[in-house]
Formats: structure tokens, C-alpha cells, sequence
């Protein structure tokens, strides 16, 4: 059975769907959480949830893109914990259009959470986990990082740069005992996908020809995102590196 007892992860974007999901899993397995989000208040409630729950979590308020404010929050778990054993970078936003509706701006903004903040929670706790010659890496990218899309330009752009970045961060640091791997799951039911389909004339009929895309005939739910990523933090992944996990029901086996 897969355990974390013992280990201590940090988790960005964690206060709501797959962020929230893999926090919890991991508090469940026996992990210390730290959830972050850019969203103190969400990143609280989650951690709240852990504690009700038996578990064991602390949450800061964390804007991926502000390297000043990752800084201060590796610092601050550092003092508290010289041992971080496992980065979760979920923190990541979307955009819907073609290269026609979508703005250098809009592509600028992306770029900035989904890959740039990578790279700076990465760049900030990678050092701690060199010098202990043990760390999980796992980065949070799409099944748009795999395929290409219709009307995701700007995302596909960037989960595509979160799947190269993974694998080269990879290869750099597998002889400093550091693993990165990523997921890339295909549509999941969060409260990001709920907000867009609202905005859909019929979200009811937008749901369904969503659902249907994937070969299984249904979303993902973020618990079973969480559970692969539970996978790749523990030591049953020991030999597993580089890897873009596809989660996607499906949806990219015939293409």
C-alpha cells in the first residue's frame, strides 16, 4: 500500500480542485502538508480540512509568479523543515481561443504561472533536495501538453514548455537523487471547468460533448489525479523519472 508517513510535501495552487485533492491525499497517507494558493483564505480551508480530518498541514498565501514571495516561503519551511520531500506544481491557469483570440498578453500571463512559476518554486526548493540527494518533483501539466487542442493556443503552448521543463529538469538532477515527473490529465470536473461551462448558452449540452471526448464517456474526477500523484511522490516510484503520466480517459488514445 502506498504510504507518505513521515514525508513533507508542499503543494501549490491547493486550494480548490486537483491542488485541494492531492493535498488532502497526501495528509491521508501520512504526509506534512504545506498547501499554498494565491488565495490565502482557499489555502487555508484546505489545510483546515487536513487538520479536521486527523491530518497534518500548515497553508501560506502563494503568488507562483512573485519570486520575492517564493523565496520568503521557502525560507519559511526550510526553518521549519530541512527536509522537504515532495513539490507538488499545480498552480496553473487557462485560456480559451485560437491565435486570432488571443493577445500577446494573454499568452505573456499564462506563461507566467503555468511555466515561469514552475520555475521558480522549483528553482527555490530544489537546492535543499540536491544537498539531501533525495526529492519528488511533480509538475502539473495537461493532456494539451501531449496533443494540441482546438481553441487552446496559449495553454497548449505552455503545458507543452511544463513537459519539456519536466524532462530536462529530470535528467539534470536523477544522479543528485532528485526525481521530476509530470501529469497530464485530460478534462477533469473542477470548480475551473464548472465556472467555464457556465458561460456556455446550454452548459448542460457543453458538459456532455465534453464528457463524451474522452473514451470513457465521463471527466476526471480530481481525486484520481491526486492518487497518481501520490504514486509519483512515494518510493513505490522509485525508478520513475521524466515521465509525462497521461490521465486522460481516453481522450488521447487515437490521436
Amino acid at each position: 500500500m502506498t504510504t507518505l508517513s513521515g514525508k513533507q510535501a508542499l503543494v501549490t495552487g491547493a486550494g480548490s480542485g486537483i491542488g485541494a485533492a492531492i493535498a488532502e491525499r497526501f495528509a491521508r497517507l501520512g504526509a506534512h502538508v504545506w498547501t499554498t494558493d494565491r488565495d490565502d483564505r482557499a489555502a487555508g480551508a484546505t489545510a483546515a480540512r487536513i487538520r479536521a480530518a486527523g491530518g497534518s498541514a500548515e497553508a501560506f498565501g502563494l503568488d507562483v509568479v512573485d519570486l520575492a514571495a517564493v523565496s520568503r516561503v521557502a525560507a519559511a519551511v526550510n526553518a521549519q523543515s530541512a527536509n522537504l520531500d515532495i513539490l507538488v506544481n499545480n498552480a496553473g491557469i487557462g485560456h480559451v481561443g485560437t491565435i486570432l483570440h488571443t493577445s500577446a498578453d494573454d499568452l505573456d500571463r499564462l506563461y507566467a504561472v503555468n511555466v515561469r512559476g514552475i520555475f521558480n518554486v522549483a528553482k527555490a526548493f530544489l537546492p535543499a533536495m540536491i544537498a539531501r540527494r533525495s526529492g519528488s518533483v511533480i509538475n502539473m501539466a495537461s493532456i494539451g501538453g501531449i496533443v494540441g487542442l482546438r481553441d487552446r493556443v496559449a495553454y497548449c503552448t505552455t503545458k507543452f514548455a511544463v513537459v519539456g521543463l519536466t524532462k530536462s529538469l529530470a535528467l539534470d538532477h536523477a544522479l543528485d537523487g532528485v526525481r521530476v515527473n509530470c501529469i497530464c490529465p485530460g478534462r477533469v470536473e473542477t470548480p475551473f471547468v464548472t465556472a467555464r461551462l457556465r458561460e456556455y448558452p446550454d452548459p448542460e449540452k457543453a458538459y456532455r460533448e465534453m464528457a463524451s471526448s474522452q473514451a470513457i464517456g465521463r471527466m476526471g474526477r480530481p481525486e484520481e489525479i491526486a492518487s497518481a500523484a501520490a504514486y509519483l511522490a512515494s518510493d513505490d516510484a522509485a525508478f520513475v523519472t521524466g515521465s509525462a503520466l497521461v490521465i486522460d480517459g481516453g481522450l488521447s488514445a487515437g490521436k
